[in-house]
């Protein structure tokens, strides 16, 4: 069987810096290849020899930092823009879901709106009328389905949008980060929805920065790094990658903020080398601060993450020193969890810097993973209670 998309060493270049240009006439296009080239343009590459292959049926999650040429590669596919360099085979029709209203006319009613997005599509006539009262029920935008799209909220948009792609029947689906426009009982049909379509043999492309969701839709993804596909596996493993790819292990050192108070070194010390060896055990985080001017106090944030960029521990450190003015200078603070009670399992640090009084945030990364091994002992039983992550003890929960 042959791939339903192949990707071979696909570059993407932007010019940065330049003057922008005017549109071209006729005979400036004719006489434009024998004119000097522009002097003090830069080069960006968004994507740099990007290859990879997708098999009909597959839900792929394409994930990665912002700026690593998620949404330039999907523009790309979408055939949105043309690629600077590299071929793409494509064996099938393709839709696509970038950005709220792409492809819809402002001015006209949703239901003109679903014929004219189902043509650019390819569709006929007939196969928009088929799928019409699906459509319709999905995106729950009935009542206003002869109203002007440039009355409709994002939200609404959004679903009509999302409908008109899922329906139609493309036999590739492309969807960006636009889902989080939603809120969560369309963002649980939508996902619903893309598991239906890829189990009905129709390739799916999804691009979140939620790892939970891809991690519940795709069976294997790609990690792109500053323009390269870093790793193409099993979407464990990648998101594993990506997780781990944060900094070095235990220390990270960020570049000073020029003018502003900044973090410019966690530490998170384990007993075991970054590995904790069971789920109860201590854990200390290191923090140095430096401090460009006098500051009247300042408090940091300590967040721990699992795999899944979700949020486990969230805790703010204060102190009666924290509240007085801070001179200028490098300061040092450290955090002690006692007990640390972790599923097995990796995870990092989200760490914020803030004013305390105006709260003024001045900094916030990511950083230091680090990983709990089980002993022998019974994994603790874990959850999301009254908003707070709490674990069972004798029966009852505790947080």
């Amino acid at each position: 069987m042959k791939p339903i998309l192949e990707v071979q060493h696909i570059t993407k270049e932007f010019k940065i810096g330049a003057k922008q240009e005017r549109y071209l006439s006729l005979r400036d296009a004719l006489s434009n290849p024998f004119k000097k080239k522009e002097e003090g343009a830069n080069t960006f590459r968004a994507l740099d020899d990007v290859n990879f292959e997708v098999m009909p049926g597959e839900s792929i999650g394409i994930i990665g930092r912002n700026g690593a040429g998620k949404s330039t590669l999907l523009k790309i596919l979408s055939k949105i823009t043309p690629p600077s360099s590299g071929k793409i085979i494509c064996r099938g029709r393709v839709a696509s879901l970038l950005e709220v209203g792409t492809g819809f006319h402002p001015e006209l009613s949703g239901r003109e709106n679903i014929f004219m997005n189902g043509s650019i599509l390819g569709m006929r006539k007939f196969e928009i009328d088929k799928h019409f009262d699906s459509i319709v029920d999905f995106s729950g935008v009935e009542k206003f389905l002869d109203t002007p799209l440039k009355r409709y909220s994002s939200g609404m948009q959004l679903r009509l949008a999302f409908a008109v792609a899922a329906f139609l029947e493309p036999e590739i689906l492309i969807i960006d980060e636009v889902l989080a426009v939603g809120d969560a009982e369309f963002q649980k049909k939508c996902l619903g929805k893309m598991d239906e379509v890829s189990k009905s043999g129709r390739t799916v492309l999804f691009v979140s920065h939620d790892l939970s969701a891809v991690s519940t839709l795709t069976k294997k993804s790609i990690f792109l790094d500053k323009g390269k596909v870093k790793q193409f596996d099993a979407t464990p493993a990648v998101i594993q990658a990506y997780s781990s790819n944060f900094t070095q292990t235990n220390v990270h050192h960020q570049d000073a903020i020029e003018g502003k108070p900044c973090i410019t070194k966690v530490e998170v010390v384990t007993s075991e080398g970054g590995v904790l060896q069971g789920n109860e055990k201590p854990l200390t985080v290191n923090f140095e601060a430096q401090l460009p001017y006098d500051l009247n106090g300042f408090a940091l944030s300590l967040q721990i993450f699992n795999h899944l960029n979700q949020p486990i521990i969230y805790n703010w450190f204060f102190d009666e020193a924290d509240k007085e003015p801070r001179k200028k200078g490098t300061h040092n603070f450290t955090i002690n969890f006692d007990k640390l009670r972790l599923y097995q399992g990796n995870y990092f640090v989200r760490v914020h810097l803030a004013e305390t009084v105006t709260k003024t945030k001045f900094q916030q990364f990511d950083c230091c993973p680090f990983e709990v091994a089980m002993l022998d002992k019974k994994a603790p039983e874990w959850g999301w209670q009254n908003n707070v992550c709490q674990y069972m003890e004798d029966g009852n929960w505790t947080s």
